[in-house]
């Protein structure tokens, strides 16, 4: 029985109406694991005398797609089973496979509910799903890939409860807050790295397949004068950050990916946010660079509007990504980097990496132009003629173009 956004009390009146018909009637019971509390589910065992009530199923997994299609379901939109369904049912109709699911969004909440001490106390405090762990499983029994979105450093609900963890500002000596307000999370901050490491390996116990990491970077939308960081260095504390999610995260056996600006697929600097493509590219599965034609600059490859270039911009930013991430060589140092000799400017030796690495964000929104199933559908085509396989479509409405989408 799906519960949506069921809140805890429900559950228990539930719990007790179950255990009324035990006692009333003698009918045996079957208690699926939506019902997580365990003093429960024992207390009524125990007035039943029924030894046959099944334990809690163990999370199972779908194995990774040769070809990710995949559509963002935020996490408001997980706890509303109406809309839930309608992204469901264009994953059964056509030819998408996978859905990634926020587990921590922007508000710095978590999406469902857990009683570990790392993570309690933002657990359901916004939006979410009661019932994630079966609606999870439901997806399964459909063959559905299942990814887990979590927000990393942009982060307002830790850092208010531990401002001095926060992105400082130099003139206030309080936590650094962007244009919109949010405040973001020092990437040195050691204690942080833990509550992620412990996100991660909930999420994965729930039933997430795969688990991508987004805002894995410094802040940028804002007075950048202002901020005060443990490091300054950014692109080494940033790829410490990656080494150390790695190593924690990888013997779980759970597939990882990481969001990075579209830019980094052509720049050579870090953009100020620490983001470097060779630098992640060891230490997760996939790198999703976000793509988005809206997002590149006026004049970008030539493009005076890149809103009216979309095919363009997708094969051409994707194209250099595959440059570089194939490549045995990188102009950039990193952690064990190996120098080659007598070489201007300066080169590392570097591990090639196949390109289907590479899953590309796409745009499915109207910003600064108009995108429907012709725009939409050239970018998915661009991915495809740079001989990648997979992409996602980022809609922040859920509102996605089936037009663009072949059917089944």
């Amino acid at each position: 029985m799906k519960k949506g956004a069921y809140s805890k009390e429900v559950m228990i009146v539930g719990g007790i109406l179950v255990l009324v018909a035990i006692v009333l009637f003698g009918l045996p019971q079957v208690f699926p694991d939506t019902y997580t509390n365990q003093a429960l589910v024992l207390a009524i065992k125990e007035e039943s005398k029924v030894e046959d009530i099944p334990a809690p199923q163990v999370a199972t997994h779908v194995a990774t797609p040769s070809a990710v299609k995949a559509i963002y379901m935020s996490q408001c939109v997980v706890g509303t089973p109406s809309f839930r369904k309608k992204l469901v049912d264009l994953v059964d109709t056509t030819e998408l496979n996978s859905i990634m699911i926020d587990i921590k969004d922007f508000s710095g909440t978590i999406g469902f509910k857990t009683t570990n001490p790392l993570l309690a106390s933002a657990s359901m405090k916004g939006c979410g799903a009661y019932d994630m762990k079966e609606f999870i499983a439901s997806l399964h029994e459909k063959n559905i890939y299942v990814i887990g979105r979590i927000t990393v450093f942009q982060d307002p609900f830790y850092t208010k409860a531990y401002p001095e963890q926060a992105v400082q500002s130099k003139s206030s000596g309080t936590p650094w807050k962007d244009r919109k307000g949010l405040s973001f999370i020092d990437v040195s901050s050691r204690p942080y790295w833990d509550v992620v490491v412990a996100l991660s390996k909930e999420s994965y116990e729930l039933g997430f397949d795969e688990l991508n990491y987004d805002y894995i970077r410094y802040p940028s939308d804002g007075n950048m004068t202002d901020t005060s960081y443990v490091n300054p260095n950014k692109q080494e504390a940033l790829e410490t950050f990656f080494k150390y999610l790695h190593e924690k995260v990888s013997p779980l056996g759970v597939v990882t990916s990481a969001d990075l600006f579209g830019m980094t697929t052509v720049a050579y600097d870090d953009m100020g946010i620490g983001q470097i493509l060779e630098r992640a590219l060891p230490y997760f599965d996939y790198i999703a660079p976000m793509v988005y034609p809206s997002h590149f600059a006026k004049n970008f490859n030539g493009y005076a509007d890149p809103n009216k270039n979309v095919y363009g911009v997708i094969e051409h930013s994707m194209s250099e990504a595959v440059k570089r991430t194939e490549a045995t060589t990188t102009r950039f140092a990193f952690i064990g980097a190996e120098p080659i000799a007598s070489t201007s400017p300066k080169l590392y030796k570097k591990p090639a990496y196949p390109r289907t690495k590479l899953r590309p964000w796409l745009q499915d929104f109207s910003y600064g132009g108009t995108y429907g199933p012709k725009e939409v559908r050239d970018q998915i085509q661009a991915t495809y003629d740079v001989g990648l396989t997979s992409w996602m479509l980022w809609a922040p409405s859920n509102n996605y173009t089936k037009g663009a989408l072949e059917s089944i």
